[in-house]
């Protein structure tokens, strides 16, 4: 079985000691290293036992040969969000319905260049839980707008928001409006390289 024990451990910045010790009994670091290479066989037990300690799920210790993809629906930089020019997607430790990639190719805001943000979609009701986070929205032709969600208006009579009041990443950007988007995607995740 292959395993992303070594990948996780180092993701979290532990040492082989600490999660030796981490572990419930604890063991030693030279078990969770033969465990990590393969050298020793690693049992669903082993896997429940690391995964513990690291603070994950068990499923995040395995590889598994075919893992679903996340689509990149906007690609972020100074200018704003473009839909990518090719089809492009980023591989999650985990597949969940919903989720959309932004990729940014340029740093804006708080994000840097080779940074990952996932975002879950969510349909008009559900707008409240974006409010005061940064969403996509998706606008005409192809275009997006990538901003945090400052406020929402209700249609006359209606339940569901009309207008979504969006405050751009950049510094100096003034307040845009949009109307009725079929859906929003607010940042669920940010990947990003050490």
């Amino acid at each position: 079985m292959i395993t992303a024990i070594r990948e996780v451990r180092r993701a979290k910045g532990l040492t082989l000691e600490e999660v030796a010790q981490r572990c419930v009994p604890p063991t030693t670091a030279q078990t969770i290293g033969r465990l990590e290479t393969g050298t020793r066989t690693v049992s669903v037990g082993w896997l429940n036992r690391i995964a513990a300690a690291l603070e994950v799920d068990t499923s995040d210790l395995v590889r598994l040969p075919e893992r679903p993809e996340i689509a990149v629906a906007a690609v972020l930089d100074a200018s704003g969000a473009q839909a990518p020019r090719r089809a492009a997607a980023v591989v999650p430790p985990r597949a969940e319905p919903e989720l959309v990639a932004v990729t940014v190719s340029g740093g804006i805001g708080d994000y840097r260049t080779g940074d990952e943000i996932w975002c879950r979609r969510i349909a008009p009701q559900d707008f409240a839980q974006a409010l005061n986070r940064d969403v996509l929205v998706p606008r005409p032709a192809g275009r997006f707008l990538f901003a945090r969600l400052i406020g929402r208006e209700a249609l006359a009579g209606e339940d569901i928001p009309g207008k979504l009041h969006l405050l751009p990443l950049g510094a100096g950007s003034r307040q845009q409006v949009v109307t009725d988007p079929p859906w929003i995607a607010f940042a669920v995740r940010l990947v990003r390289a050490l």
